[in-house]
């Protein structure tokens, strides 16, 4: 099984998502977007898969849902999660 890690900007970002679905949408979108959180990491920490490269180096990019992506990389045999990033805002002021 892979060490998965969380950026502090992950932390962030996922408890700012969370925080918006509280307020603008229900408990149940809350509840689904951490299962989907949860889910995608089960499948990266078990399974030897990648998902969609970036420009970054050894840096891969997955949704969670429409609106949220997961960037996230690989380092040594461990996975830093390295942010939730909302669809929504400019892509160009991603940083990683």
């Amino acid at each position: 099984m892979t060490v998965i890690s969380w950026s502090e900007l992950a932390k962030i970002d996922y408890w700012d998502n969370i925080e918006y679905l509280e307020n603008e949408w229900t408990l149940d979108d809350v509840y689904i977007f951490m299962d989907k959180v949860d889910d995608l990491i089960d499948l990266l920490s078990k399974e030897n898969v990648t998902f969609k490269p970036t420009a970054y180096k050894n840096t891969y990019q997955v949704p969670v849902l429409k609106q949220i992506t997961l960037y996230y990389r690989f380092e040594n045999n461990s996975i830093e999660l390295l942010r939730f990033w909302n669809n929504y805002k400019d892509l160009n002021k991603l940083s990683l």
